[in-house]
């Protein structure tokens, strides 16, 4: 199963975006995927549909960028969710 409506490039902003809302689930499979020491190869080709020999300069940076989000989001990113929206 792939991620619909992915950017070739994860953001790289100090906040929360829509983007990161829309894919979190993804970021959790890429860093359970670098727990578990998986090729990068195979988690591209899996969690994105991508296929690294076909397109490897994208693949590799679809890979790296959104891993880099994940790791961001869960060092602090996720403080976003702990505290209630300011009205």
């Amino acid at each position: 199963m792939t991620e619909a409506s992915f950017e070739d490039r994860a953001p790289d902003v100090p906040h929360v975006t829509e983007y990161d809302e829309r894919h979190h689930q993804t970021y959790w499979r890429l860093l359970d995927a670098a727990a578990e020491k998986a090729n990068w190869c195979e988690a591209v080709r899996i969690i994105f549909g991508i296929d690294p020999a076909a397109e490897p300069e994208r693949a590799r940076l679809v890979y790296e960028t959104h891993l880099a989000r994940a790791r961001w989001m869960s060092e602090a990113g996720y403080r976003h969710y702990l505290h209630p929206p300011k009205s």
